[in-house]
């Protein structure tokens, strides 16, 4: 199937002319097991008057045997052409140009009408590419002209040779209709499982970033009220972070059921107050923005998925003592200095990238001088437009 831009199903481009029909047709054919028997039906107004006037022979000679063969054989070829569809374009090209012949044959020999071709030309449009079932078929349908004018009988029976080409025409749009269908069955089935890993994709993504964190924090502060406990046995400090520890868990169960149903939202003014409580039971320093009026809106739930995942990798893997936060319009950077000395990319940086890359934009990780991480992600501002004024911004920033 060519692409330039969108999907192609008809024979608007050369590569259609040449695809093979019937793209699933391991499974699916004309007619099933029940077509030799209705082919029968189909072939009756050609059998008939040939076995009649075989059985009124008088003698049995070699001519009239050859005729029988003949006229069998292309009425055998008729009822069991749709089995050919599972086999090679190459085979199935050499039975219908077989058949094609054995049709011109039998109206030679026999001298019945030009409908004889009919059953061949047919078969050959729905069995082999749409440029391969034209090219034979007009062969065979000039070769059939020339029998005719041979034998006489061209200004008698040419009426019978167009109506065989009309009714060819028509069954070779058909044809091409019925692929284009499966084709498109084809592009549905593929565009409902391209769904279906999407959304898997984007469940994973999701409670990854969700449960990392949340499970983060909750271990963090579970530790912090433990080592209360055991240093200082200061129990109303513990009771606190405990609360919050319940609170966190019921936060986490709450997004894990709205992530689920797709109906959750990230906010990047929440996940600053998350950060700077999970950075405080660490005993980190947090230089975090006090506000993110800056940020383009559009931006910010993006953004925090940012500042989410990248203070949970900070919690679990730096050993940093502190970490900035920096905020503009259109992008954000996190810098903490931890022991990290260089990039070891995770899921976690697939998941960022995914969904930078949704958005137009990027996010790059880089190792700082003397250890620590600077992560930052970037949109690039959309083109302005001639009436609307620039504004600058200024990065926000403040100290925790």
């Amino acid at each position: 199937m060519a692409e330039s831009g969108k999907r192609r199903f008809g024979l608007d481009n050369k590569e259609s002319w040449w695809e093979d029909p019937l793209p699933d047709a391991r499974n699916r054919g004309p007619g099933g097991p029940r077509w030799p028997i209705m082919s029968v039906v189909f072939l009756l107004p050609f059998l008939i008057p040939v076995t009649r006037s075989l059985l009124a022979e008088s003698a049995v000679t070699p001519g009239l045997v050859l005729t029988a063969v003949l006229v069998y054989a292309y009425s055998a070829c008729y009822a069991v052409f749709p089995f050919f569809f599972r086999l090679e374009r190459r085979v199935k090209l050499a039975f219908g140009i077989t058949m094609n012949v054995l049709g011109l044959a039998s109206l030679a020999v026999a001298g019945g009408s030009a409908f004889v071709l009919l059953y061949g030309t047919a078969v050959l449009v729905f069995l082999v590419p749409a440029a391969w079932s034209v090219i034979v078929d007009l062969a065979t349908l000039a070769v059939g002209a020339v029998i005719l004018l041979a034998q006489g009988r061209f200004l008698a029976d040419y009426g019978d040779l167009i109506t065989v080409a009309s009714i060819t025409l028509a069954m070779f749009f058909m044809g091409n209709l019925v692929r284009a269908v499966r084709r498109l069955e084809r592009a549905n089935e593929e565009i409902a499982t391209l769904a279906v890993a999407n959304e898997r994709e984007r469940l994973a993504r999701d409670l990854h970033d969700l449960l990392g964190h949340s499970l983060t924090t909750i271990t963090v502060k579970a530790g912090l009220a433990r080592r209360v406990l055991e240093s200082a046995g200061d129990i109303p400090r513990a009771v606190e972070e405990i609360r919050e520890v319940e609170a966190l868990t019921r936060s986490a169960l709450s997004d894990v059921r709205a992530t689920v149903s797709a109906n959750r939202e990230v906010s990047l003014s929440a996940e600053l107050v998350g950060a700077r409580a999970a950075l405080r039971a660490a005993e980190i320093d947090a230089d975090l923005p006090h506000a993110v009026d800056n940020v383009r809106p559009e931006f910010q739930p993006t953004f925090g998925y940012v500042l989410r995942e990248t203070v949970t990798n900070v919690l679990r893997h730096s050993g940093a003592k502190r970490v900035k936060v920096k905020l503009g319009d259109t992008w954000l950077e996190i810098e903490d200095d931890g022991t990290a000395t260089e990039v070891v990319a995770g899921n976690g940086l697939r998941g960022l990238s995914e969904r930078l890359a949704a958005v137009g934009g990027t996010v790059r990780t880089s190792a700082r001088p003397g250890g620590g991480l600077v992560v930052r992600a970037e949109v690039p501002l959309p083109e302005p437009s001639p009436a609307t004024p620039a504004v600058r911004t200024e990065p926000a920033g403040g100290l925790a």
